[in-house]
């Protein structure tokens, strides 16, 4: 029979898919049948996967990463129900990895929930016949008791995997043993009957200062405290944009083995409003003396090396905010490299057509960037699809040959007349030191983004600094971070 185990939380980014992860990867190492679940996801960063009946579809990056985790091939059964916000309230509600339509919060409680339940029943299903475990992750608050008649990700996980629930709280936020014991006071009572034990997590410190408030806990509720984990990044990329900074600031990450200044580089990502899929950039900020900057629209550029333009759930509207802001002007006077992924490879050309398909407005030509000679047209269907292309040289790469692997979701096509490099095939284009593709996790092949880190210091005038030593893949780092964990089974 398939145990279940939920990782519900006290609140959003808690620690959930890490731990997570880690228990996948740590479960996969001991021979055990191990597979992700998340009922009902919010996240623009997704994955292109194949469905239980064989068509593609797209999940919530951090099932996919579990996934891998666990040694499994990911399928749209592990996030039967993926909302990816479009902003002002609205979502596209993808069921079973396929786009059903846009929908408003109301509208989707109204009459989308009881059809996404329903799906998200039927993949837990599937996994479960088909592995020992299922480590299943909440979403937010399992508390949130203006949702409990409604809560797909957490209550009605546990109710229809007859699952154990491991409860999560994160210290650094303050007040943990109030959020936990508060948290545990208003679960629904069978809910409340299924948790095994609660976790504190990202704690810095001697963890035996907080034996006494463990103690105390442990009486006040008759719930064991199964483990305390000390605060570490493995590398996971991120679910959301809780991570990024607010549309008007600037936030630079990377960097962090200690390089000096005069050794590095700085990539610009603009923080457009609808930013998507920016796990794209993660690679990039691993690597030494690489910063990458997520810059406000009204930022200068000056102190940039390259930009990157990323991927966006809504690329008409943020193509009008980067014209807005004046970043379209100040990118074309730019002489670094120039890439875009996606929606960012969309806005780099010279329009957009049939815009309103795609766009809140209702505008039917959009002026793009202009440093490509390509246009794009909208259409209502949209590509998902995992793919692997032959690199030839263009834009940043020089006469590289190899193959390249990534995933493509989008809408629109884009095309040109011109007689252009397409390093990447028909679905990419360069001129000069701008290139776009529609390749997502372009910077996970090793040989792409050594080219690019290769050119931007070149361009930059300094000498590349090189990683010393192997680390061990964030699986790996997860697992360990979890290793203690006395789960009773």
């Amino acid at each position: 029979m398939t145990r279940t185990l939920l990782v519900a939380g006290t609140a959003s980014h808690v620690g959930k898919s890490t731990v997570v992860a880690g228990l996948c990867r740590l479960l996969a190492d001991r021979g055990v049948s191990v597979a992700p679940f998340k009922a009902q996801n919010m996240s623009n960063n997704a994955r292109a996967v194949v469905s239980s009946d064989g068509e593609w579809g797209e999940i919530g990056v951090s099932q996919y990463t579990q996934a891998r985790a666990a040694g499994v091939a990911p399928t749209t059964d592990m996030n039967p129900v993926l909302l990816k916000p479009r902003g002002d309230g609205e979502s596209q509600l993808v069921i079973q990895g396929q786009a059903v339509g846009n929908v408003a919060a109301g509208e989707y409680y109204e009459e989308g929930w009881h059809r996404a339940r329903e799906a998200a029943e039927a993949s837990y299903d599937r996994l479960a016949a088909d592995h020992d475990v299922v480590v299943a992750e909440g979403a937010g608050s399992i508390a949130e008791i203006n949702l409990h008649d409604r809560d797909l990700a957490n209550v009605e996980t546990a109710r229809f995997a007859d699952a154990e629930i491991l409860l999560l709280g994160d210290i650094e936020r303050g007040g943990v043993f109030a959020s936990l014991y508060g948290t545990l006071e208003l679960m629904p009572a069978d809910l409340r009957e299924r948790v095994c034990g609660v976790m504190i997590t990202k704690f810095r410190g001697d963890p035996s200062l907080l034996d006494s408030g463990i103690a105390d806990l442990e009486a006040r509720t008759g719930v064991p405290v199964l483990g305390v984990l000390p605060y570490d990044d493995p590398g996971l990329p991120e679910e959301d944009s809780v991570s990024l900074p607010a549309e008007g600031e600037r936030a630079v990450v990377g960097d962090e083995d200690g390089v000096q200044d005069e050794r590095a580089v700085t990539v610009g990502v603009p923080r457009l409003p609808h930013i998507s899929n920016f796990t794209d950039f993660e690679p990039l900020s691993r690597e030494p003396g690489v910063r990458v900057a997520y810059l406000p629209l009204g930022a200068a550029l000056d102190d940039l090396d390259a930009i990157v333009l990323p991927g966006t759930k809504n690329t008409v509207d943020d193509l009008l905010a980067l014209h807005e802001a004046g970043f379209t002007d100040r990118l074309r006077a730019f002489e670094g490299p120039v890439v875009g992924l996606c929606g960012g490879y969309q806005m780099l050309g010279e329009r957009i057509t049939n815009a309103a398909v795609e766009g809140t407005g209702d505008e039917d030509e959009v002026e793009g960037i202009g440093l490509l000679p390509v246009e794009t047209r909208f259409e209502h269907d949209k590509r998902v699809v995992e793919t692997a292309v032959t690199v030839s040289a263009g834009g940043f790469l020089t006469g590289e040959e190899g193959d390249a692997s990534g995933y493509e979701i989008h809408m629109g096509r884009t095309v040109s007349d011109a007689d252009l490099a397409q390093p990447f095939g028909p679905e990419s284009a360069a001129v000069g030191p701008v290139l776009g593709t529609y390749l997502h996790g372009l910077f996970e092949n090793d040989a792409v983004r050594e080219a690019f880190v290769d050119s931007v210091f070149n361009a930059a005038g300094t000498a590349r600094p090189r990683a010393t030593g192997e680390m061990d893949s964030p699986y790996d780092r997860a697992a360990i971070l979890v290793a203690g964990l006395d789960i009773p089974w």
